[in-house]
């Protein structure tokens, strides 16, 4: 598999993960039933699973805004995000786990911890592999380095040095800035 194929599948799974992960949170895990005397029916309180667990929404949220972070960073800052990664999704699961041992029945803990589950793979394959995967573009940072030319340059020139990621109007070392060295050009030429 291809390491863009690879960054983006993990990146999907996270993301697909850590959203069942806080739709399933946002459900009703539970239902207290308090009995009341006759006539009056018995009262049901449902319990969500951020109401029995409130950090795990935060953690689900974690994992999304995780998910956002892997494409922005390179090298060492992707694998420090996939550990981050990888310990949210590690709680999801123990969230679900927790919620199921609670009441084997129930559908939205199996979700959360199924959710939790993928969250965690993808996580463990940012960690192993995501040196690997491409960065974002570098086109428009700026480089250490000065324009190509040190004659007054066209209006192509520019726009081409700019595609390059240089910046045009930044002199050499021991050169006059682009734009005085053209102002004594016209000087002389008028």
């Amino acid at each position: 598999m291809s390491p863009r194929r690879e960054f983006t599948l993990v990146v999907l799974g996270c993301l697909a993960g850590a959203g069942l992960a806080l739709f399933a949170a946002t459900r009703a895990w539970a239902v207290e039933v308090t009995p009341r005397p006759a006539p009056l029916p018995p009262l049901r309180t449902a319990q969500t699973g951020a109401g029995l667990m409130p950090w795990l929404p935060a953690l689900a949220v974690v994992a999304l805004a995780g998910a956002g972070a892997l494409p922005a960073t390179r090298r060492a800052g992707r694998t420090a995000v996939g550990v981050l990664l990888l310990a949210a999704g590690l709680g999801i699961v123990a969230g679900g786990g927790l919620g199921l041992a609670a009441d084997v029945t129930a559908v939205w803990p199996g979700l959360c911890l199924g959710g939790g589950v993928a969250v965690t793979a993808a996580a463990a394959g940012a960690v192993v592999r995501g040196h690997r995967w491409p960065a974002m573009g570098t086109r428009y940072e700026r480089a250490g380095r000065a324009p190509a030319t040190s004659r007054a340059a066209t209006t192509t020139e520019l726009w081409d040095a700019l595609d390059r990621g240089e910046d045009p109007t930044e002199p050499r070392t021991g050169e006059q800035p682009a734009g005085e060295h053209r102002a004594g050009v016209d000087r002389a030429e008028g």
